[in-house]
């Protein structure tokens, strides 16, 4: 039985829970028993319950896994009882010789190689020169560097050319990229979280998440979009972006990318090969100042690889057209960093009188009730977090008198700023509202001016 793309890792709290899953997943996925993790249960059990189909491993806690690394034979003899259980499939470490048994249990049983590599090491390419005996092949190692996926795609091409079932990927949040895109750059299979139970590696998505990216259907015509930032993997805009990709039949793909340097950034957008780009704090003014541009900047995108970047602030744009709607007059402006920027030149450019305040340019309450603002603008990064206070809270309080609107970039409805605008009946211009314009504006580019080409609708689009 050949792999399919998705491999569950089962990582439930309890077995039923576990099998419950496995039996949900559908002919399109394969559950990986992981034995370490039922250490207690019988493994000749576990896989004729799961019918034989399924993924065995045992890992060591030097690989990741639960099964002491002192008690090598003992974990051995674990997995060879699953073996006599007849699962379609198991992972045998790379280095390892074929025991006995297992190798009488072939070709019924297929066998998967797989290595995990210490950070800083990458011996792909040497691994691939001397394949192991096996039907199915994984090089697992990890991302100091946005640009470090990069690295993988000759190797996952020739693994394509060659017909060879390989999946190499990178752990951590900045590996996230080699696991999405594991199909587009010749992987042959990549592995998923479970929807309703932990990820079993750091940077393993769940599996509605692969679904939902439509990875699996990812081929060599896919480009790559995404924002770029830290934090984004909360972000909205894989959610928002990749349903219109999908609607619109364009082969491209939306994925969180996790950095903050502006020079790692830039050197990971050459090494991904990415088209267009969402760019969130910290990135706003460096990046664009890195590749040549002026900023504050939140989009760029480019038709093909070696052709200039384009960029626009689609922030501004947004903002420009929420404001059309408010009532005219002052605004407090609170926040500093790239955003403000961005707020304070569309507001002046509106003809509306500005007082900004942030950390490096205090303003006392009085200074706000005597300019008695209209609306209050929050562009600080509070509210990213569930216990985030509301900016300068004696600022907001001097403003009320006057205040009759209010708006937010933070993009949760729950922050303490809309809480605060909610309770003093003020109109309130949600961050939720501004990301979708802004996101809006940055789609209409992605699909117009980035070469992942349209494609005709098929079957299973």
């Amino acid at each position: 039985m050949p792999l399919p793309f998705h491999l569950v890792t089962l990582t439930h709290a309890t077995w039923g829970q576990a099998l419950t899953c496995a039996r949900s997943l559908g002919p399109g996925a394969l559950p990986e028993l992981r034995l370490d993790l039922f250490p207690e249960a019988d493994p000749g059990d576990l896989v004729r319950a799961l019918g034989g189909r399924c993924l065995v491993t045992c890992r060591r806690q030097s690989e990741g896994g639960r099964w002491p690394d002192e008690d090598e034979a003992g974990r051995l003899a674990y997995l060879l009882r699953a073996v006599a259980a007849g699962p379609t499939w198991v992972d045998l470490e790379w280095d390892l010789p074929v025991p006995p048994e297992l190798q009488a249990a072939r070709p019924g049983v297929g066998l998967l190689r797989s290595v995990h590599v210490a950070p800083g090491v990458f011996d792909l390419d040497q691994r691939l020169a001397a394949l192991p005996e096996g039907d199915a092949f994984k090089w697992v190692g990890w991302a100091g560097r946005l640009g470090d996926n990069g690295r993988l795609r000759p190797a996952l091409a020739w693994a394509r050319n060659q017909g060879v079932a390989l999946s190499a990927f990178l752990m951590g949040p900045k590996g996230l990229p080699s696991r999405a895109m594991q199909g587009a750059w010749g992987g042959a299979f990549t592995y998923a979280a479970p929807d309703d139970g932990p990820a079993a590696a750091p940077g393993q998505l769940p599996l509605a998440t692969l679904r939902a990216w439509r990875c699996a259907q990812l081929g060599q015509s896919h480009g790559l979009c995404g924002v770029i930032g830290d934090p984004v993997l909360h972000s909205r805009g894989p959610a928002f972006h990749n349903p219109r990709f999908q609607k619109a039949f364009k082969n491209l793909v939306y994925l969180p990318l996790v950095c903050g340097d502006a020079d790692e950034a830039a050197e990971a957008l050459e090494a991904l090969g990415i088209l267009g780009l969402s760019i969130t704090a910290p990135l706003k003014l460096t990046l664009p100042r890195a590749l040549g541009q002026e900023g504050p900047l939140n989009t760029l995108w480019r038709r093909s690889l070696g052709e200039p970047w384009q960029g626009a602030n689609t922030d501004a744009e947004a903002l420009g057209q929420a404001l059309s709607q408010l009532e005219p007059g002052p605004v407090l402006l609170l926040g500093g960093g790239g955003v403000g920027r961005t707020s304070r030149a569309v507001l002046e450019a509106a003809g509306r009188p500005v007082l900004q305040a942030s950390r490096q340019a205090p303003v006392a309450p009085g200074v706000v009730t005597a300019f008695a603002p209209v609306g209050v603008m929050q562009a600080t990064s509070l509210g990213m977090k569930p216990e985030d206070p509301p900016p300068f809270p004696e600022l907001l309080e001097a403003a009320l008198p006057s205040a009759r609107w209010a708006m937010e970039w933070i993009y949760k409805e729950d922050t303490a700023f809309a809480a605060w605008a909610r309770q003093a009946g003020l109109e309130l211009v949600s961050g939720a509202a501004l990301f979708d314009a802004q996101a809006e504006a940055q789609s209409r580019r992605f699909l117009t001016d980035c070469a992942g080409a349209s494609r005709q609708p098929t079957a299973d689009s």
